[in-house]
């Protein structure tokens, strides 16, 4: 008899009908249909500043108390709310609480600077701002764009605190259809005019439950958002997809390892959603540490990973959880860990294959803000180290002008692509076509059973004197594990000023433990230098680097940690 297949979402026919019309909940219903199935279940966790904990059951109560309170001050449906912070729980229940009033979210990134703060609330005609206390006074300051703020935090005088917020709990909330606008989320950029990503009930709840298709989660798990929330990632595949199977939350303040190691300990985590960045440092950090302990002992830990690897690829039998699990796995805070994540950008498959060989069910993904943004996930009992995830299920790719190596452009199409862009037409249309395909400006290739294979963006590609086409991002790939390197940025210099033709340029900023070990700039110039030749060594010809600069600067970055790319080239060009 054959194995029934596991449906995440089949749930949902019980309540369809009753708490929800249609194929999915809104994201307001979704909470509430969690609510009622894990009243008791924790929702929401801090353990910094102060410990807070709310279960499902008293998350909602609160969540209703919020939005009672912007009902009761006359918002009306659709009306643009915005909440920026650092992650909390305060953070998450304003969030919904604006979507309970029927309102949409408009989650804006905390290190903005104050005026490209103001430019967004002024862009996205938002009316009221929920923000931390020590930046509420800096916003708006004359009073003349919003009707209110309203502080994330305890201890602010003048303004009003989130969970202390309560209004007539009879008035009743308009409701957003599935194809209503639920949340504007702005792409990082502040130049030119702003690209704000509507994403509709549909958008998010599809992609949350769809996305389960490649990964099963359970109501048990423990999620942690130490990535700013505000970002598509973490908002979805953090902070949704935990409430949307009844599992806990647990909110990281600060990005800080010492601090990160310790909540994962303390909060349990079973689910660990990072950047490679993240991924990298915490990798060769542990095995700097057993490369310490001598040669024999090195020389037992790199065979017994191999082994544990070999069993669970071809076996499917997980040996490296029980070996690992004291030796190696308590350092890394990630002896309760169930998956570990990683997206927002390239990750080098050694990363990907050591994790897996410690125990660690660890995949990648891919999407991007106009997809809500998960695409693409590697099944745990399917993962594939070079690709950055199988399609989900309900989308469609297709591969727009391939070259000779089969890579093209990335179009995708379903229920997760956004509505457009907010007050910007123009820009849809570059991206969007009539028929619903969304021009991903991304380029790589597809296999047989639909994994995705990632060579870098369009936009960036550099064209050597060849005519050869070059993805910075393939380059810079090479150089993850170089612990001397903090950050490296690859772009083009012009050669030839009659053909255009580029060559290719590295611009590295070293690491602080670099610069101790290398006195003088001569120094760490020759080991630049050297790691440099060892990584032109594993290059094809017309992707060598020929010119590198040293930065003392630490090279411009988004809250996700990606390098602005756009503000390099400006900067050194």
């Amino acid at each position: 008899m054959a194995k029934e297949k596991y449906i995440p979402w089949a749930f949902l026919d019980e309540f369809r009908g009753k708490e929800f019309e249609g194929k999915w909940p809104t994201v307001k219903e979704a909470f509430h249909i969690s609510a009622l199935r894990f009243p008791d279940n924790e929702c929401f966790k801090v353990f910094t500043p102060e410990y807070m904990c709310l279960t499902y059951s008293e998350a909602e109560k609160k969540i209703k108390e919020i939005a009672a309170y912007l009902l009761s001050a006359g918002v009306e449906k659709g009306e643009k709310i915005a909440v920026s912070g650092k992650n909390s729980p305060e953070w998450a229940l304003a969030y919904l609480g604006i979507v309970y009033a029927g309102c949409t979210v408009v989650p804006l990134d905390y290190l903005l600077k104050d005026n490209e703060m103001e430019k967004l609330i002024s862009f996205g005609d938002v009316t009221r701002l929920f923000i931390d206390k020590e930046r509420i006074n800096n916003i708006d300051k004359d009073n003349t764009m919003l009707k209110e703020k309203i502080s994330l935090e305890k201890g602010d005088e003048k303004h009003k605190y989130v969970l202390d917020l309560e209004g007539d709990l009879s008035i009743e909330a308009p409701r957003l259809e599935s194809q209503d606008v639920q949340a504007i989320l702005f792409t990082s950029g502040t130049t030119g005019t702003p690209k704000g990503v509507m994403l509709t009930n549909e958008n998010l709840i599809s992609d949350c439950y769809l996305a389960q298709g490649n990964m099963r989660l359970y109501d048990t798990d423990v999620f942690y958002a130490i990535l700013p929330i505000h970002h598509a990632y973490t908002m979805l595949a953090v902070f949704f997809e935990s409430f949307s199977c009844g599992a806990c939350t647990v909110f990281g303040k600060k990005l800080v390892i010492k601090q990160l190691l310790k909540e994962l300990k303390e909060g349990k985590v079973t689910m660990f959603l990072a950047v490679p960045m993240l991924f990298n440092k915490m990798i060769a950090a542990l095995m700097a540490g057993v490369r310490k302990k001598g040669p024999v002992v090195y020389g037992l830990v790199r065979f017994l990973m191999g082994f544990s690897g070999f069993v669970k690829k071809a076996f499917h039998v997980n040996i490296g959880k029980k070996i690992f699990k004291n030796m190696i796995l308590s350092q890394l805070s990630l002896e309760n860990n169930r998956i570990c994540i990683c997206g927002g950008g390239p990750l080098p498959a050694s990363t990907f294959k050591m994790f897996n060989e410690l125990g660690i069910d660890f995949v990648q993904g891919y999407g991007l803000t106009e997809t809500s943004p998960i695409t693409h996930l590697n099944p745990t009992d399917a993962y594939i180290e070079s690709s950055v995830g199988k399609v989900i299920p309900e989308l469609e790719v297709k591969i727009v002008d391939p070259d000779a190596d089969g890579n093209g452009v990335i179009y995708i199409k379903g229920p997760v692509v956004m509505k457009g862009y907010y007050k910007n037409e123009e820009a849809t249309k570059e991206v969007l076509s009539s028929d619903g395909w969304l021009n991903t400006g991304d380029v790589g290739h597809e296999d047989a059973n639909h994994y995705l294979y990632l060579t870098g963006r369009a936009k960036s590609i550099i064209v050597t004197d060849g005519g050869k086409n070059v993805f910075p991002e393939e380059i810079e790939d090479h150089f993850q594990l170089y612990n001397e390197i903090d950050q490296i940025c690859i772009i083009g210099y012009i050669t030839n000023e009659q053909t255009k033709a580029e060559g290719i340029r590295a611009i590295i900023h070293p690491s602080a433990d670099a610069k101790k070990k290398y006195a003088t700039k001569e120094e760490l110039s020759a080991r630049m230098d050297e790691i440099i030749k060892q990584v032109n060594i594993e290059l094809q010809s017309y992707k060598k680097i020929t010119k590198v600069t040293i930065s003392d600067d630490e090279l411009p970055m988004t809250s996700t940690k990606k390098i602005k790319r756009n503000e390099v080239i400006r900067l050194y060009n």
